[in-house]
């Protein structure tokens, strides 16, 4: 498929994303050290591709990657696998949505920009990622998930088990938006049978019931 050109990694108090030789993922988890590394989250590490930054004329870390690839990523769909190296395995999830920052730093950039924003991915398996590894695809390997955000607020809903709850915050996490989103999820979950839809719940009204982990719901480990 091609190689990893740069690698980067943001801490949590860190500004700007440090550019590194190596980072450990961690299987389920993300790259160690990093602001988005999450067990619940589809978000855990972004792929953005060299012709991104050609077409655009970006700076170096603009799109804010973890992983700059020398192939397109705009051709990579959700359930792809990637392995990178001889160890690690990332799962693709879903297309990164160009925001405000994005617009800030490239202005004019977030109407048109589409699919070259990059792809937002899971590691299935761990080990060590170093720079100018190469990569291969295995398309189509993985559980879908939806580039729209309504759909996987609905798809993580679904998948809580009955006689449990999810709090607002966690269900915000595991679709992969940000907790301003929150407002809008009665109107989403309006669609859903209202047992289904009470399953989702302020912490403050949930006394008695089981909290949902959230176990299983990204489908492959393969460690």
């Amino acid at each position: 498929m091609g190689s990893l050109q740069s690698l980067y990694v943001r801490g949590s108090n860190e500004p700007e994303p440090e550019s590194v030789t190596e980072v450990q993922a961690l299987s389920g988890y993300g790259l160690a050290g990093d602001r988005h590394a999450s067990r619940l989250s589809p978000r855990q590490l972004l792929i953005a591709g060299d012709d991104a930054y050609r077409r655009w004329g970006l700076a170096a870390g603009a799109l804010r990657e973890n992983l700059r690839v020398d192939f397109s990523t705009s051709g990579l769909a959700s359930g792809d696998l990637l392995r990178i190296g001889s160890d690690v395995v990332i799962g693709i999830m879903f297309l990164c949505e160009p925001c405000r920052l994005l617009e800030r730093r490239a202005p004019g950039i977030v109407a048109n920009i589409g699919r070259d924003r990059g792809m937002l991915a899971r590691v299935l398996r761990g080990g060590t990622i170093r720079s100018g590894a190469e990569i291969a695809l295995y398309p189509a390997m993985a559980p879908v998930f939806s580039d729209r955000w309504q759909d996987r607020v609905i798809q993580v809903a679904c998948a809580v088990p009955e006689g449990t709850w999810i709090s607002y915050r966690q269900l915000a996490e595991m679709a992969g938006v940000q907790t301003a989103y929150c407002r809008a999820f009665p109107k989403v979950l309006s669609q859903l049978p209202e047992s289904v839809a009470a399953r989702v719940r302020s912490q403050r009204s949930a006394s008695g019931v089981v909290p949902w982990s959230g176990e299983g719901f990204f489908g492959m480990g393969m460690d």
